[in-house]
């Protein structure tokens, strides 16, 4: 899939040929800075994004692109719930959680409103909020940020979707309540058996509750693998890159961080080359003249010229 917005002399790539599968019941991690493409991404699998789409994007074989937005809008809550970065834009303010929960459910599942808002009381709980009746008959400047995130949660919920689509849920959240949306993630995901995409800039974030991660970099997949195999070995210098630059919470006195140099190309850099080039430790003059192809090495799929060899990776 790709995506692109039009600017004055040339289109701007958001999304640069990106493949990837969900498999039912798993949970993909999306990581990258921000700017790297992840939103729009998925954006465009919901018929959400304002740039021109190409490509194809399939749920259980069915194809979502060129779909007509009353189609799409039979998909987006029924079959893909999409939770998006802030709560307070996911909910209104001027009506009370109890309203906007139980639409959901009446619209996409043909519950009643009494059905639905029983439904809408036990999704709550599921969602770890300790006062369902109280929450539903708040407004959402009456919640706090974690509350507010969970409430989203459920509503997301509400038709039970075969995906769940979380799009940095943990933003703006202290520690303590990142790591309480994280598990809820993770214990809704073994329960229900929803797939889930939880995207993010922090790969600290990803690694905690993911199955598989794909780290995205200027429109690309830059490298993808299984979690435990990527944070141990990455293959491409900036999954490497962002790995060192993430701070240990266990040895924070001994840790020395690393930052990235530079920041994301010029939307009009050349892409036929590699886009990290400019800010990798291991550039070679091909680098910047042609285009990587991805390589498989035993689980990981990288983009990269000149994959780290697995000692390079842990050193």
């Amino acid at each position: 899939m790709s995506v692109s917005f039009p600017s004055q002399d040339h289109h701007v790539l958001a999304v640069d040929g990106v493949s990837l599968s969900l498999a039912a019941g798993r949970i993909l991690g999306v990581v990258g800075e921000s700017g790297s493409g992840k939103s729009q991404l998925f954006k465009a699998v919901c018929g959400l994004s304002q740039g021109a789409v190409s490509g194809s994007a399939r749920l259980e074989g069915r194809e979502l692109i060129g779909l007509s937005n009353k189609e799409l809008g039979k998909v987006r809550g029924k079959e893909i719930g999409y939770v998006l970065q802030d709560p307070m834009t996911s909910l209104n303010p001027f009506l009370q959680i109890r309203t906007q929960l139980t639409e959901v459910a009446v619209r996409h599942l043909g519950l009643s409103k009494s059905d639905a808002l029983n439904r809408a009381r036990g999704l709550l709980k599921k969602v770890q909020i300790p006062e369902p009746e109280r929450t539903l008959r708040n407004y959402p400047h009456e919640l706090s940020g974690g509350m507010r995130q969970r409430v989203v949660i459920a509503m997301a919920l509400m038709a039970e979707p075969k995906v769940l689509i979380a799009d940095e849920p943990t933003t703006a959240l202290d520690a303590t309540v990142q790591l309480q949306i994280l598990r809820l993630l993770k214990s809704l995901n073994e329960s229900t058996g929803v797939s889930v995409v939880l995207i993010s800039h922090d790969i600290g974030v990803v690694s905690s509750v993911c199955d598989e991660v794909l780290v995205m970099y200027a429109g690309r997949v830059a490298e993808r693998a299984a979690v435990d195999d990527l944070i141990a070995a990455p293959r491409h210098p900036y999954t490497h890159q962002l790995i060192e630059s993430t701070p240990d919470v266990g040895h924070p006195k001994t840790k020395v961080l690393h930052g990235i140099p530079g920041g994301l190309p010029a939307p009009d850099t050349d892409r036929e080359r590699c886009l990290f080039a400019d800010r990798c430790f291991q550039s070679a003059p091909v680098c910047f003249s042609q285009r990587p192809s991805v390589r498989q090495i035993a689980s990981h799929q990288t983009l990269c010229h000149f994959p780290l060899e697995e000692e390079a990776a842990l050193a």
